[in-house]
């Protein structure tokens, strides 16, 4: 598949955030099936991954996107901020951490 294919693919695609019971540990990962991607997340399937080490179940954000290279964008921007710019990120769509998953 050439990069130019890529590029034109269309979605959708993801960027997500998610943490543990206490909030305290954040996760940013893309994907192109959000709700798969979280299940497994929850499900622990890679035991040895940093989820589920550090036991990251909830879905607190998440972002939707059209090509795949802007979703990657995205996802870099928000892992190169600070811990305060994920929090507000969240909290200015879901300032009480609850879990999306449910309602995806």
């Amino acid at each position: 598949m050439t990069t130019e294919y890529c590029m034109m693919k269309k979605g959708p695609y993801y960027i997500y955030i998610m943490t543990n019971t206490y909030n305290t540990v954040l996760y940013t990962g893309v994907t192109n099936e959000l709700k798969r991607r979280v299940n497994e997340h929850k499900m622990k399937l890679n035991p040895s991954s940093f989820t589920s080490i550090y036991n990251i179940h909830k879905l607190v954000y998440f972002e939707e996107f059209i090509y795949i290279q802007d979703a990657i964008a995205r996802e870099k921007q928000i892992k190169g901020g600070s811990r305060k710019k994920k929090i507000d990120l969240i909290e200015k769509s879901n300032k009480n951490w609850e879990d999306l998953y449910l309602s995806l």
